[in-house]
């Protein structure tokens, strides 16, 4: 009886715990009868309830991890005709939900992001595209590829601008996605040495962690920078700096051998931009020169495509041939598929100039707007082989000319802000990080002129946690003196005691 009492007493003490044994024990053993007849999906439970807690109450940690695994995710298609990145998107979809809700009933976001010129045409951009996907000519594919965009942005910008206050996440962000990233290069560059005279085999090392070697290279074009800064700083532990110099190494290496000369061209141009802002350039004389340099290209383009025809050495192994390469627009298959892709995409936005066709849909509608003097050996005549190959053409045939517009000044505002704070931070390593960040995300913009990949994992998880670091940096660090209005003066104070704290572990990868 009294052996009875004392157990009856443990459980009621312990019922939590009782509880849980229980409920583990059922799943097990059902699980195992649901094994027995092929039926796997089950196993997910355990650790979709372990993400529901981490991400819950672990954002910061969640976003990381997600960061972590986004080089190793693989393409799968777990419902019919609609593929997943596995395992990054769905723990996409699960963090936007979490942090959705966690707004909704806590009321703490901060909506500085939501008034900051870059948040601001962010909002636009989500609405212009829902907008277009009401009007699409495949609803279904546009709120598809709208809800991708969307559970892209909320944990990458609107959640990481959040957890972007302190620069360690900042560099802890970078380092997850780096550390990954080097992995793939390292594996990808041991199958290129046993590869090196087989051109279309360099093109698919990097498979099955990247489709393509020009999203491989423009991903590895887009840490070149950040790495650079992290690798030449001043750190207190010797052992960081070697890793962060060993890191770049790495990713030079994966750069030259990605074979992507859109890449190269994209870090090239980053170093001019380099340069140009170290000089004192102001933006809006880099505007007169982009915009002058467009003018006598449309001035003078019949003369140029005629020099550009006359070069006629294609894609090859051979490093200093395929720069060669760049400008043959006769014969090279990728850059006459690239022209056959734009002028398809602009006979698409002659149609419909106002709304376009639908976000995500030219891939699906573009092969009836080709011309055969303009296909090249990789064409196929239904148009099926994916996008229009240029983050600035492809919204205009998909929604119209805001879409361009609006991907411009999505650009435009993050580079402004990041040279903004490069020259008005009060701490000049953070000056300096924002100067590496907006180096990175140049490469991005000059390398959307020739490839969109916004609508990938791989490639909008970096792009847009280094549009958010900048924002953060902008909102939340301290700015030099003579750029303080009275208000902001009264915290300058208490922002640069904050960022002190947070600068004490400023060496930690």
């Amino acid at each position: 009886m009294g052996n009875g009492g004392g157990i009856k007493k443990w459980i009621t003490e312990n019922k939590t715990a009782m509880v849980a044994v229980v409920t583990a024990l059922t799943f097990a053993v059902f699980n195992s009868i649901m094994i027995s007849k092929d039926f796997f999906l089950l196993m997910t439970i355990p650790l979709l309830g372990l993400l529901v807690v981490l991400f819950t109450f672990k954002i910061e940690t969640a976003l990381l991890i997600t960061a972590l695994l986004t080089p190793f995710a693989i393409d799968i298609a777990l419902i019919p005709k609609m593929e997943l990145s596995i395992p990054v998107e769905p723990m996409m979809i699960l963090f936007s939900g979490i942090f959705i809700f966690r707004i909704l009933v806590a009321k703490t976001y901060d909506t500085a992001i939501l008034k900051h010129p870059v948040g601001i045409s962010i909002m636009v951009m989500l609405v212009w595209m829902l907008i277009t996907s009401i009007t699409s000519e495949m609803p279904m594919v546009s709120f598809k590829y709208l809800a991708a965009r969307i559970w892209f942005m909320i944990p990458f910008f609107f959640a990481a601008t959040q957890i972007f206050k302190s620069t360690k996440r900042i560099r802890q962000f970078f380092w997850c996605y780096a550390f990954s990233l080097i992995v793939v290069i390292l594996i990808s560059t041991i199958k290129t040495v046993s590869n090196f005279s087989d051109l279309q085999t360099l093109h698919r090392v990097m498979k099955p962690f990247y489709n393509d070697h020009t999203a491989y290279g423009v991903a590895i074009g887009l840490f070149v920078p950040v790495a650079f800064y992290f690798a030449i700083e001043k750190h207190r532990n010797p052992l960081i700096k070697v890793l962060s110099i060993v890191a770049l190494g790495i990713l030079v290496m994966g750069l030259i051998f990605s074979y992507s000369r859109a890449a190269w061209i994209s870090v090239v141009g980053a170093i001019a931009v380099y340069y140009a802002i170290k000089f004192g350039m102001k933006i809006k004389w880099m505007l007169v020169i982009a915009s002058v340099g467009v003018a006598l290209f449309f001035t003078y383009q019949a003369d140029v495509l005629y020099k550009l025809g006359k070069n006629n050495q294609d894609s090859s192994y051979n490093l200093a041939d395929q720069v060669r390469s760049i400008s043959n627009i006769s014969t090279d298959a990728s850059n006459v598929e690239r022209l056959n892709r734009w002028a398809s995409a602009l006979r698409m936005f002659e149609e419909r100039p106002l709304v376009g066709w639908g976000p995500g849909t030219y891939q699906f509608i573009y092969g009836k707007y080709q011309r055969s003097y303009q296909l090249s050996t990789i064409s196929t005549n239904s148009g099926n082989l994916g996008n229009a190959h240029s983050e600035y053409i492809g919204p205009l045939a998909d929604e119209g000319v805001m879409g361009t517009v609006l991907v411009v000044l999505v650009f435009g505002f993050s580079f402004a802000t990041g040279i903004k704070v490069y020259r008005t931070a009060y701490d000049k390593s953070v000056a300096n990080m924002a100067l590496a960040f907006t180096l990175g995300l140049f490469t991005y913009y000059v390398h959307g002129i020739f490839n969109n990949f916004l609508d990938t994992d791989k490639l909008s998880v970096p792009f847009w946690g280094f549009t958010a670091a900048l924002v953060a940096l902008d909102l939340y660090f301290p700015k030099k003196e003579k750029q303080l209005t009275n208000e902001d003066k009264q915290l300058q104070q208490k922002m640069v005691d904050i960022t002190s704290e947070n600068e004490k572990n400023n060496n930690i990868l």
